[in-house]
């Protein structure tokens, strides 16, 4: 598990960027405040819970952190679709970024179900 968890930080933390990054673009650009800052809120706190992750109490607290952050991603995605229907985003930038929250879900999703077997021996 700790190649995945690698992983699952570097691509957090790189979805992290991306999500400042359009977070600077639909508030400077389109002038889009109150759903681009829900975006950078729940966009940047995968990565931020990932890193508390690593330095859990217990198994149970890894499980509950990695639990909180595939929420976040999940809701990450409601806000990249939102913003994508109400045309603050275009298509193109919607499916760069929505690919990679996707796959943090896939990762984070796998992740879970791991430890909850694992705890549950």
């Amino acid at each position: 598990m700790i190649a995945r968890d690698n992983v699952i930080h570097a691509k957090s933390y790189a979805f992290a960027i991306r999500i400042v990054n359009a977070y600077k673009f639909l508030a400077d650009s389109q002038k889009e405040f109150i759903l681009s800052k829900q975006l950078l809120r729940s966009g940047t706190a995968i990565g931020a819970l990932v890193a508390e992750a690593h330095h859990a109490q217990s198994s149970a607290d890894f499980l509950n952190k990695m639990n909180i952050a595939l929420k976040e991603a999940n809701e990450t995605s409601y806000w990249l679709s939102l913003l994508k229907d109400t045309h603050y985003l275009e298509d193109i930038s919607y499916e760069s970024i929505s690919v990679d929250c996707n796959e943090l879900i896939a990762l984070l999703v796998s992740i879970v179900k791991s430890m909850k077997q694992s705890l549950n021996r």
